[in-house]
């Protein structure tokens, strides 16, 4: 059979991963699960993909455009790849039921697929990170999926002057709204056109803020609130008393600000009713984290949605959460110079085990690459031909290794050389002592050659 001369690559909008780009991805993961756990998250999953009534239950039928949807073949049931994460884990918690214990505290990072164009930060496939409680209704819920996220973007090397928390509620959006005359039925679609009014030209935002019946002046009004933001290290109130709304729309961010201000976030955070998240779910504060400059698109996103789990079929159970994509946070790490030497985020091996082709040397190589495997460490070799000692220290160094170990001359004594390629430092040691003496060493010991 000939050879297809045909250069197949991955579909648009998904990635390959070589090693470099999952080490990448692996850090990121890293600082996720690290900040969950510290904070008391349980990690849990779902399937790859649901049934598709799942997704238009929460968001009606138009968001099926945008799923990968399917059927079995054969079969007279829908599905579709999960898209998002929130109704996997709503349908998990409604079907725990009144056993949920309180609170439930769950995190997970699945991949995500969405049968989109894609765009710059916006892929087909991504991995994303969420954190949720559920079972509390008070603002030290939210506060704490806050500090959870802002814990991790510090990790990662992340902060106040890099990313910023920007605050809303949507009580207060719609006292905003409501004050400029925008009626109950109206205020699903003004939502959507707020969620949406960073990415419109301001003609087109004018355009479809008329249709609510704004006239000139309430559009200008209305452009002026939700392109103002407020450092949260002021009172909320401010930001109602800036708009004329009632203070008591603000009461939920004035408990919320005391909570933050108790976990030392508010340089991170500030209020911002431009904020609404354009999903329907949410009931209560909402809040999105964006890079200081703009340049990206948001990083995370989530808030309070107290009635999904009671649409799934389970109990009542208030709830907040938010998820955080791996493109435009490797963007933005990249864009910051955290992510430059990707090589280098590879795993560093433990020991290089150079031969100078002698025959003893090449017959003890393996054996002692693998006894120093079976005690736990990461051990490397060459796979080359040659065994000129200086191409073989070359290739050690490439892969960042910590110690090498040269079997020479020596090997007929029953020692071996071992040089610190960290510090420079070369030591003679008998063999039966390598893999004690390598232990010592990589702890931070530095025992007598």
């Amino acid at each position: 059979m000939a050879a297809s001369t045909h250069i197949f690559q991955a579909p648009k909008g998904m990635r390959d991963f070589f090693p470099e780009d999952m080490a990448v991805r692996r850090h990121l993961e890293r600082a996720w699960r690290s900040a969950s756990i510290r904070h008391g998250f349980d990690e849990i999953n779902g399937p790859t993909f649901e049934h598709l009534d799942l997704f238009t239950i929460k968001s009606g039928d138009a968001i099926v455009s945008e799923l990968f949807s399917f059927q079995r073949s054969g079969g007279d049931t829908d599905y579709a790849l999960r898209a998002e994460f929130t109704p996997t884990l709503a349908r998990m918690a409604a079907a725990k039921g009144r056993s949920l214990p309180t609170p439930t505290k769950w995190f997970a990072i699945p991949d995500l697929f969405r049968a989109e164009r894609p765009q710059k930060g916006r892929l087909r496939e991504h991995r994303q990170w969420n954190v949720d409680i559920l079972g509390v209704a008070g603002p030290e819920a939210d506060a704490e999926v806050i500090a959870v996220a802002v814990a991790a973007l510090r990790g990662l090397g992340l902060g106040p002057s890099d990313i910023q928390v920007r605050i809303s509620h949507r009580g207060a959006a719609a006292s905003m709204l409501s004050a400029l005359g925008v009626d109950d039925a109206g205020m699903t679609t003004a939502f959507a056109l707020i969620d949406r009014k960073e990415k419109l030209p301001p003609d087109i935002f004018a355009e479809q803020a008329a249709e609510l019946g704004l006239d000139a002046a309430d559009i200008a009004k209305l452009d002026d609130m939700v392109g103002t933001r407020i450092s949260a290290e002021h009172s909320p109130s401010t930001i109602a008393t800036t708009h004329g709304i009632p203070i008591e729309s603000v009461s939920d961010l004035e408990a919320l600000s005391a909570e933050l201000n108790r976990r030392g976030l508010l340089p991170f955070c500030e209020w911002d009713l431009g904020i609404v998240r354009g999903l329907a779910y949410y009931t209560g504060t909402v809040w999105e984290i964006h890079d200081t400059g703009g340049t990206f698109r948001a990083i995370a996103g989530g808030g309070r949605y107290d009635h999904l789990v009671e649409r799934f079929g389970g109990p009542a159970i208030p709830a907040c959460g938010f998820g955080m994509g791996d493109v435009v946070l490797a963007l933005l790490l990249k864009d910051r110079g955290l992510l430059d030497h990707d090589e280098a985020m590879l795993p560093r091996p433990d020991v290089f085990v150079l031969s100078s082709g002698q025959d003893a040397a090449e017959a003890m190589l393996v054996p002692l690459a693998t006894a120093l495997r079976d005690t736990g460490l990461h051990v490397r070799h060459t796979w080359k031909a040659t065994r000129n000692i200086g191409k073989q220290f070359k290739e050690a160094s490439n892969c960042h290794a910590r110690l090498a170990v040269v079997l020479g001359d020596e090997v007929g004594s029953g020692s071996a050389v071992v040089k610190d390629l960290d510090a420079g430092e070369q030591f003679d040691l008998p063999l039966r002592d390598l893999s004690t003496w390598i232990a010592r060493r990589l702890a931070g010991g530095v025992p007598p050659a």
